[in-house]
């Protein structure tokens, strides 16, 4: 019988354990631990890191793991890559449920930034109404950039104030829509959208209603990462875990 890893934390890794809760298959979500308050899940959670690719090998080994799905977001390269390694040193086959990543469409005025340090540089210049959608992590780096007026979306509520000298904080949790999205742009003025190709339906409403009201967009392209077998969407992820069980039993 399968046991299977699941790392998680979003919206698909979700979907998936959703899936493996209805097949009845072993399982464990594993969250990073950046979020507050994750959503209650069908199967066992665990929450924190693994200690790095060792740590993560080790835990495989240890628990008897036969099948890593790394689900984390696609600018979760650190772990993606842990994960990588740490299938091949344990041998567990390894497979990635990722969002397909979005592309300009007519209308949209995207500037392409490899980093986020290339994302800071382009702001340089007169004070701007900037909707920073970038979560929590990396808005310290934009202090370098302090001209601006930053409008932050956050899932938690942060512990510390957020090291913006001119900011306005919206906590709310998605999937988001066009309309609202619209409507926050325009009660805030917004020049400019900064964001992530994080792909996926739940955050494309941003670049919809930047579209629609002809804001320009710094799009972070996504890091590389080491080769691996790729799928988009969780039913995909299940027929693979289907089959390779299937492979196993029959010892090919």
């Amino acid at each position: 019988m399968p046991n299977v890893l699941l790392l998680g934390g979003t919206t698909e890794a979700s979907a998936l354990a959703r899936l493996l809760g209805e097949q009845g298959i072993a399982a464990t979500l594993s969250y990073a631990g950046r979020t507050d308050k994750p959503r209650r899940q069908p199967i066992p959670v665990r929450i924190g890191g693994f200690g790095g690719m060792e740590g993560l090998a080790q835990y495989l080994r240890a628990q008897g793991v036969t099948h890593l799905i790394d689900a984390t977001h696609p600018f979760a390269a650190t772990m993606s890559a842990n994960a990588v390694a740490a299938s091949q040193a344990a041998g567990v086959p390894l497979l990635a449920l990722t969002r397909p990543p979005w592309s300009p469409a007519r209308g949209d005025r995207w500037t392409r930034v490899p980093d986020i340090a290339a994302a800071v540089a382009a702001l340089f210049g007169p004070p701007r109404n900037i909707l920073l959608a970038l979560g929590r992590m990396h808005v310290e780096d934009f202090a370098a950039q302090p001209q601006h007026h930053y409008v932050l979306r956050f899932v938690d509520h942060p512990g510390t104030a957020p090291a913006l000298p001119n900011h306005h904080l919206v906590v709310d949790r998605g999937p988001f829509t066009v309309e609202g999205d619209r409507a926050l742009m325009e009660a805030h003025a917004i020049d400019l959208v900064v964001c992530k190709n994080a792909g996926g339906r739940g955050a494309e409403a941003k670049l919809l209603a930047a579209r629609a009201l002809d804001v320009p967009v710094v799009m972070i392209d996504r890091p590389a990462l080491p080769p691996r077998t790729e799928v988009t969407e969780p039913a995909d992820a299940l027929a693979w875990l289907a089959h390779a069980c299937a492979s196993t039993n029959r010892g090919v």
